[in-house]
């Protein structure tokens, strides 16, 4: 890779639901890519009502202290969680992060309230105009509950309804809800993410595009995190010099990471 400060963001092990390999077979990819940091951060969907809370954690810290004793200081590996449609459940969720100590906490929506996944629904059967209307205020709810550090992938639902049903969307129709994430953003000083998993799949456009990564930056956004959503270890670091890249087309001198929770620019080089 052409940059020196690669480190991902956003990796998922065999603890998530839908990943394939262990915290320390993804430090060890890492490594093999060039990454000096590594983030696994795991699923938390808490809107489901066969988890198990206190079990999933175990295993995340059963699996953090594994990779980091693997890699024996090779790679900064942080703690993290991806804690999905907690303005659903707000007391489980601040209960959860109240009681846990993680280094950064992904906030994501990956289906609307009592519904599937955005994965399963059938595109050619819904009002797509109205679903992603609702999405975008049940993400600008969740940037206003603030008790995350990172708003992940906001363009999600995309990821389904260009990428595999070839829809093409406008999202100049949604400007409105969506400036108000932004802006809710920097007001709570969070941060946005740059997905990369699109450029892997169907969908060749990370989550958020440019045009929205551009405008978070003109509304006076600090912080951007940079994360593959890897579930498999072959997967970790890929395309994040494309990341880095535009950021410095957007005007980015850093990227972000979090430590205990804080926020730390690194220096994109």
């Amino acid at each position: 890779m052409k940059y020196e400060n690669i480190i991902d963001l956003h990796t998922h092990s065999d603890v998530s639901f839908d990943g394939e390999d262990s915290c320390l077979a993804l430090c060890e990819r890492a490594i093999a890519h060039g990454g000096i940091g590594i983030a696994i951060t795991d699923h938390c969907d808490i809107d489901d009502p066969k988890l198990d809370v206190d079990s999933l954690v175990a295993r995340q810290l059963d699996g953090f202290v594994d990779a980091k004793l693997g890699v024996k200081g090779k790679i900064a590996v942080l703690g993290g969680i991806e804690l999905g449609q907690a303005i659903y459940r707000k007391e489980e969720s601040e209960k959860l992060l109240d009681n846990f100590n993680y280094d950064v906490v992904l906030g994501s929506i990956h289906n609307l309230e009592n519904q599937p996944d955005f994965y399963f629904l059938n595109y050619n059967e819904l009002d797509v105009d109205k679903l992603l209307q609702t999405y975008f205020e049940a993400e600008l709810a969740l940037a206003k509950w603030n008790y995350f550090d990172v708003l992940a992938h906001l363009t999600y639902p995309l990821r389904y309804i260009v990428g595999k049903y070839r829809k093409p969307v406008d999202l100049t129709k949604y400007s409105e809800v969506i400036d108000a994430i932004l802006e809710t953003l920097v007001y709570n000083k969070k941060a946005l993410e740059l997905n990369l998993s699109s450029l892997q799949a169907h969908h060749h456009e990370t989550m958020p595009p440019l045009s929205i990564l551009q405008r978070f930056h003109d509304f006076g956004g600090k912080y951007v995190t940079v994360g593959t959503d890897a579930h498999q270890a072959e997967k970790v670091c890929l395309n994040i010099d494309k990341g880095y890249e535009m950021l410095q087309a957007c005007g980015y001198e850093h990227f972000t990471i979090f430590v205990h929770r804080e926020p730390w620019l690194m220096p994109i080089r």
